[in-house]
């Protein structure tokens, strides 16, 4: 009978040790594709190319050790499981970062890049000339997309067409004001330069106005954090201080549910504030 017992433990313990790596294995496949396709396609669009193996091992990282660090913490199953999930889209989360810091960083260095198009054009070059000069004296990201922009054009593609492009590659209202301009000037004319040269200001000075804007919201901004980070921060002392009251929080149906409720009002919070302070020019 004991042999039976045991024999019976040890075939269910490698059938549970097997499914796990099983699981674990479709986990890794499915990072795996998730990785290569968003290296594949929106990396690669944003000209940032990143080791997909290097981004792999990361993410399997934070999935094995985020998970079990919650673990040790609270015991709770609930939350080792939500920050597993969390830890599978980390991926699609640094790629919008990526992006949004890509397509700031071309703001930033449009207006000076316009001047230097607009000094070029007086001087007596041409349009795709002066776009050269941009492509080679300017840092990336402008100088990589007017050189994929002049790309275009030496495979065959239209101005219009390849500004297309780019707008669907930079979907700011600062560019197609660029892309305007540039449209404008080959079918009706006019003095591009000066176009160029107005519109950099004007861009200078919204920059302007928008830093302003931020410096008197940051106070806002950090409001936003501080009251989400607070009760989490509250949460995890008190458990340290009071394992026993505040082990039912994490091991009950009451407090799960609590749980839930304070993920979901901190989470509301903190996007009603970010809308407040978020303020469009």
């Amino acid at each position: 009978m004991n042999i039976a017992l045991a024999l019976a433990l040890t075939v269910m313990i490698v059938l549970t040790i097997f499914a796990v790596l099983l699981v674990l294995r479709q986990i890794a496949l499915r990072q795996k594709n998730l990785i290569e396709q968003t290296a594949n396609s929106t990396l690669v669009e944003l000209l940032i190319f990143i080791d997909t193996r290097q981004l792999l091992a990361v993410n399997l990282a934070l999935i094995a050790v985020f998970p079990l660090l919650v673990w040790l913490i609270t015991q709770s199953p609930v939350l080792t499981v939500a920050i597993a999930v969390a830890m599978l889209y980390f991926p699609q989360w640094l790629v919008r970062r990526l992006r949004e810091r890509r397509l700031k960083r071309f703001i930033y260095q449009l207006p000076d890049g316009l001047l230097m198009l607009a000094s070029s054009l007086r001087s007596g070059m041409g349009l795709n000339a002066a776009l050269e000069i941009i492509a080679q004296e300017q840092p990336a990201p402008l100088s990589q997309e007017i050189a994929l922009l002049l790309r275009q054009q030496r495979l065959g593609k239209s101005l219009s067409d390849a500004l297309s492009l780019l707008e669907t590659r930079l979907p700011m209202e600062e560019f197609r004001l660029f892309t305007a301009a540039l449209r404008i000037s080959r079918s009706v004319g006019g003095n591009l330069a000066d176009t160029l040269e107005s519109l950099s200001h004007t861009l200078i000075r919204k920059a302007e106005v928008e830093g302003k804007i931020e410096s008197l919201t940051a106070q806002g901004r950090i409001q936003a954090l501080v009251m989400t980070g607070l009760p989490i921060l509250l949460i995890l002392v008190l458990h340290v201080m009071q394992p026993g009251p505040m082990s039912y929080l994490f091991h009950s149906l009451v407090g799960w549910a609590v749980l839930a409720l304070i993920v979901i009002l901190e989470t509301a919070g903190f996007f009603f504030i970010r809308k407040i302070v978020a303020i469009e020019i």
